[in-house]
């Protein structure tokens, strides 16, 4: 007797946390389909529509290569995008979606007394941090292994995030954003580089770009002001906000 009710416990629990499992699962589909739309895919694209832009696929590690090509100092001008940030000595950065960590651990040096917070979801990626990591014997670089709807920072604890090249491949940008506004400090800044939507001499894949009038619209949508719009870049855009 006492077996077989110990069993049917066992299986309520079970059931009911199945349940839970699958209103939770409901509940975010219903959540994502009031946020999100979905299509045919374009090519390059996962058929995931926020505001009306289409989501980009992630770039895999396969193309790490790319990030650290010798001629993106003098293409992207990353010295002066660097120095544009304005970063105190002590400042807390945030690189999310860091890659190989070029900004990184480039930013790093900026930081004697600061630190910067490597966020990344593919792991690949991460061992490349690490190495990298090991490599220079980095003591203010921290690793973080992000998701696709958080960087998993503590709250209101950094004074600048940065995105290079890597928000139109977000999944979940709404939720992300969401996310950056809580680790933010008080008056934090979040800057975005991306490259020139408007340019068709920008030879980006097209979604691989995006405008500033896009941007702008689902930063405004999550709490996101403008503070400054950075037009010194050859390719790419330097957007510099602030939450409202």
């Amino acid at each position: 007797m006492k077996l077989i009710w110990l069993l049917l416990t066992v299986f309520s629990l079970f059931c009911t946390t199945g349940c839970r499992s699958q209103q939770k699962r409901v509940e975010e589909k219903l959540v994502d389909d009031t946020i999100y739309t979905y299509g045919d895919p374009s090519a390059g694209g996962t058929g995931k529509y926020y505001m009306g832009r289409e989501i980009a696929h992630v770039m895999s590690a396969a193309g790490s290569a790319w990030l650290e090509r010798e001629s993106r100092p003098k293409e992207e001008n990353t010295a002066l995008a660097i120095a544009k940030m304005n970063l105190s000595p002590s400042a807390i950065v945030a690189d999310i979606g860091a890659g190989t960590g070029y900004y990184s651990f480039k930013l790093c040096e900026k930081l004697p007394q600061g630190k910067v917070y490597a966020v990344e979801i593919q792991d690949e990626m991460i061992t490349a941090l690490e190495k990298q990591k090991a490599a220079l014997r980095n003591r203010n670089v921290e690793i973080i292994k992000g998701s696709v709807k958080s960087p998993n920072l503590p709250d209101r604890s950094v004074d600048l995030v940065i995105m290079v090249d890597v928000y139109h491949e977000l999944e979940y940008p709404h939720e992300m954003l969401q996310s950056i506004k809580k680790a933010l400090k008080k008056n934090g800044k979040f800057l975005l580089i991306e490259y020139r939507g408007e340019d068709p001499a920008v030879r980006i894949k097209p979604l691989h770009k995006t405008t500033v009038a896009q941007l702008n619209k689902e930063l405004l949508a999550n709490g996101f002001n403008l503070y400054y719009k950075g037009d010194f870049m050859p390719l790419q855009h330097f957007l510099l906000y602030e939450k409202e």
